[in-house]
């Protein structure tokens, strides 16, 4: 049946002036003509049926915005919670065949939250575009470009459209098939393989600039301060692109002299801020504070290279879509490596033994340890209250890069959220977490509302989760720091800089948790 689409169709020729007019907005577009084409193929996208935002069909920018500054794809369709594809819309007087910056803001969205493939479109057009491609700025606009559809095409080709772009396709494999015969059995780019090279070369770079300029410097103390201030880069700038981190953006370094004791105010603030270990400087808040770094000197012109490869143009990732997941896949390789310094003090990067005698590094896919917390932590969890939660003790005895961690934290959360839920929706009362005894005086919300009306985790509650049911350990230092890094990433998920300054205004408490008890290097 092709009724509805063909009525969409000729409205829009209809008044095709009026709404190919300048004032004509991306807001108007979404309502008369893209929300409506997508319910013809079956998307809840107005969730008529009510789920909750885990289980949504589709997520609109609205309701996943983080902060005022954040930046997000229009819609997001998802199956069972897990993305599929995203879809970004213009308003029709923007033409999309020929203007390259919406395709490069559409691809940029999908590679760095590991899309196959997403959807431009101001219904005049309709583009679908490989987005295992890593995105440049100087791409034209046929770079990746699989399908291009004008409004006047859909009646005809709707039913092969439908085929392939129906919830009911998605749910059949067509779209999964559609995505293989367009992108064939070539090798493709890989954002996890992407972000380790570049994560290669900081590291060659930092390594060689410390070490000449540091001639004090252990081979222990270089590889220590080399990988903490990749991982205080990626976290403060991971914190900006989510709405976190707003005041002191690395940004402002690009201009002026003195690059390095400058980054090293914003890390002091940070600490002020976050209390994660990750930026830990003072004595009072527990013992081995970092004594290393801030004196450390680094050529300005370096950190500027850096600093600004993290940014729109010359960066190719949007943080605020970047799975946390991505960083643990490409930290696993990276930590394959240790940097050993010769007899005249120059850095080099080489294999470690235990890796070079294994054969390289394995990482696990993200099904398999999907299925394994499945497996182990949901069936500890069912039928159990969440008193009766906090008392298990989670533990990854050789947790590398922490990917069997995250899993757990993640699903630790959405039981607890969607215990809580429940729990309000029959008492009507918002259920809350107790004092911990010799910290804050009184209970705190467990959840609390948010855009959309949906529920969402207080950051206490998630401070609580992870402080209480998970343990790490590993035998690599630095692989004990980068699963910090990526569970502190994971406990900022849906935070703002409101929520965090609340916190810190209420309860004086910084942000995040110190794990320094809960992972250990042995």
């Amino acid at each position: 049946m092709t009724t509805g689409i063909t009525e969409l169709v000729e409205k829009f020729s209809r008044n095709f002036t009026e709404y190919k007019n300048q004032k004509y907005n991306e807001t108007q577009v979404r309502v008369e003509f893209v929300n409506p084409f997508w319910e013809l193929v079956g998307w809840d996208v107005n969730n008529v049926s009510g789920y909750s935002l885990a289980f949504r069909d589709v997520i609109h920018e609205d309701e996943v915005r983080v902060g005022l500054n954040t930046k997000a794809p229009d819609y997001s369709f998802r199956i069972g919670g897990r993305r599929i594809f995203f879809l970004e819309t213009k308003k029709p007087s923007v033409d999309l065949k020929n203007d390259p910056a919406p395709a490069f803001q559409l691809r940029r969205y999908a590679y760095s939250a590991k899309l196959p493939v997403s959807i431009l479109t101001d219904f005049e057009e309709f583009i679908v575009y490989d987005t295992t491609l890593k995105p440049a700025i100087t791409d034209k606009t046929h770079v990746g470009r699989m399908l291009y559809y004008t409004y006047q095409e859909y009646a005809e080709n709707w039913e092969s459209m439908q085929a392939t772009f129906s919830k009911e396709a998605v749910l059949r494999g067509d779209f999964e098939r559609f995505i293989q015969s367009k992108q064939g059995k070539k090798p493709r780019a890989e954002i996890d393989r992407d972000f380790l090279n570049d994560l290669d070369n900081w590291r060659v770079k930092l390594a060689q600039n410390l070490a000449l300029r540091n001639l004090n410097l252990s081979e222990r103390e270089l590889n220590y301060a080399v990988q903490i201030t990749i991982d205080r880069l990626i976290f403060l700038r991971m914190s900006e692109d989510r709405g976190i981190e707003t005041q002191y953006p690395l940004q402002s370094l690009l201009n002026g002299e003195r690059v390095y004791p400058r980054l090293v105010e914003i890390y002091y603030r940070a600490d002020e801020r976050y209390n994660s270990g990750l930026f830990h400087f003072n004595e009072k808040d527990g013992a081995n504070p970092d004594t290393i770094t801030p004196n450390l000197a680094i050529d300005d012109k370096l950190l500027k290279e850096i600093v600004r490869n993290l940014y729109y143009p010359d960066c190719p990732y949007e943080f605020s879509v970047l799975p946390v997941e991505v960083l643990g896949n490409a930290y696993e390789q990276f930590l394959g490596k240790r940097i050993s310094l010769t007899a005249g003090h120059h850095a080099r990067i080489e294999e470690k033994p235990e890796v070079r005698k294994a054969g390289g590094v394995y990482y696990t896919p993200q099904y398999i340890v999907d299925y394994i917390v499945k497996n182990t932590v949901g069936k500890l969890l069912e039928g159990k209250t969440p008193a009766e939660v906090s008392e298990l003790r989670i533990l990854d005895p050789a947790c590398g890069s922490g990917s069997f961690l995250l899993g757990a934290y993640q699903y630790l959360m959405d039981w607890h959220l969607e215990y809580y839920r429940k729990e309000y929706e029959k008492t009507g009362v918002i259920p809350v977490v107790k004092a911990e005894k010799g910290k804050r005086k009184a209970a705190t919300q467990a959840i609390f509302p948010g855009k959309g009306g949906d529920w969402f985790l207080s950051t206490a509650e998630k401070k609580r989760i992870l402080l209480n049911n998970l343990y790490g350990v590993d035998i690599d230092s630095n692989a004990v720091e980068v699963t910090k890094l990526s569970l502190l990433l994971k406990v900022l998920e849906n935070e703002d800089s409101e929520t965090l300054a609340r916190q810190l205004g209420l309860w004086h408490e910084r942000a995040l948790p110190n794990l320094a008890n809960n992972i250990k290097c042995g």
